[in-house]
């Protein structure tokens, strides 16, 4: 008879929108328990830790990071904490899973990648598209040859702006709409197709309906181009009304897939006077809209958390690991090199830049 594994104490670094989401994940796996949640402002970490039923409550992280009970972390603070949080956590021996986009710059995550290696913990780079169950499917199509050899991926995430004040400054995200969410399309394509090299990367941005609020792009279109011919053509906007899109295609020399992650589990909803629903990116519930059910396990965020305590348990190397994240990170940055030079630009590509918004719109 197998003996049950003790379930893993849990940390949460953050306590807003995405950790609201890694909680409630981390509450559908058996083999995990949410020990402990972290916030520096006052009430936040709090209010989570009453809606989840968390244990302790801690103003700042390192405190968390010295409770000995803690394997894991899961870190979901702005983007620019992400370094140093990760840096503590490796020190503290904790494994480590990090929301995206990794950190600001390449600079930042070879600091990271180091740390975690130097100090014999797990980085994982929690990108939830790849555990997605349509996307899961998807890419199960392609590798059993139904779409034959794949020629051409798309992917396109579409809503009408970020949740959250520091996803519209620059100097904390690091950029716009491409930062935020072109990387979802970057991993994907690479784990669609087995992380082949990349070799060059074309991008067109613009600021089409947010200038008031922020320097970044608001729309992006991006061009992956893989070494082995395929090419990744990746959609990003924070100007679409309605709530939010997520859809992607595999076009191959013997077939094509179509998937759309929200809309085919939706129901479709008409109200007059609209409804308290939290329709994720949705301005408004008046009129129709498309009301989401189990959002957090059709984006895969179930699974994600799944996975990664059972790496800590079984010592097993994660799906997405910081090295996967920083190809992600350095995409992005040729990506905005090119939507400055409206050329396309050739990997592998080095850049000292703080951010990658720097060498798109450098600061004033």
């Amino acid at each position: 008879m197998l003996a049950m594994q003790r379930p893993v104490q849990v940390g949460l670094i953050g306590s807003q929108f995405i950790s609201s989401i890694h909680a409630e994940s981390l509450q559908h796996c058996a083999q995990a328990r949410l020990a402990a949640v972290a916030s520096p402002t006052p009430g936040n970490a709090a209010a989570l830790a009453a809606r989840f039923g968390i244990p302790r409550v801690f103003t700042d992280h390192r405190q968390l990071l010295a409770q000995p009970a803690i394997q894991p972390v899961v870190v979901g603070v702005p983007n620019h904490l992400h370094c140093q949080v990760v840096l503590d956590a490796a020190a503290a021996g904790k494994h480590v899973v990090i929301e995206k986009p990794l950190c600001l710059n390449l600079a930042e995550a070879d600091r990271m990648i180091a740390a975690c290696r130097d100090h014999r913990v797990k980085l994982m780079y929690a990108e939830e598209l790849c555990f997605a169950p349509k996307y899961v499917r998807l890419k199960q199509l392609l590798d059993s040859g139904a779409l034959g050899r794949p020629t051409l991926l798309k992917q396109s995430e579409k809503h009408d702006g970020p949740h959250a004040a520091h996803f519209w400054d620059v100097t904390r995200s690091g950029g716009g709409v491409t930062m935020d969410m072109g990387c979802h399309a970057i991993e994907f394509f690479r784990w669609m197709l087995g992380r082949p090299p990349i070799k060059s990367v074309y991008a067109q941005m613009n600021t089409f309906v947010h200038g008031a609020k922020t320097r970044g792009d608001d729309h992006a279109i991006l061009m992956v181009e893989f070494a082995n011919g395929v090419i990744g053509l990746a959609e990003e906007s924070w100007t679409k009304l309605g709530g939010m899109d997520d859809r992607a295609e595999v076009h191959g020399t013997g077939g094509v897939a179509y998937a759309d992650l929200l809309h085919g589990n939706a129901i479709e909803t008409y109200s007059a006077p609209g409804y308290d629903y939290a329709v994720e990116k949705a301005g408004s519930t008046k009129g129709w809209s498309f009301t989401i059910y189990e959002e957090a396990w059709n984006y895969g965020f179930h699974q994600e958390m799944a996975h990664f305590v059972d790496c800590v348990q079984n010592d097993r190397p994660p799906l997405v690991t910081g090295e996967d994240a920083r190809v992600v990170l350095e995409v992005i940055f040729a990506a905005y090199e090119s939507a400055r030079t409206g050329r396309k630009v050739e990997l592998p590509f080095a850049s000292t830049a703080a951010r990658p918004i720097d060498l798109w719109k450098p600061a004033p």
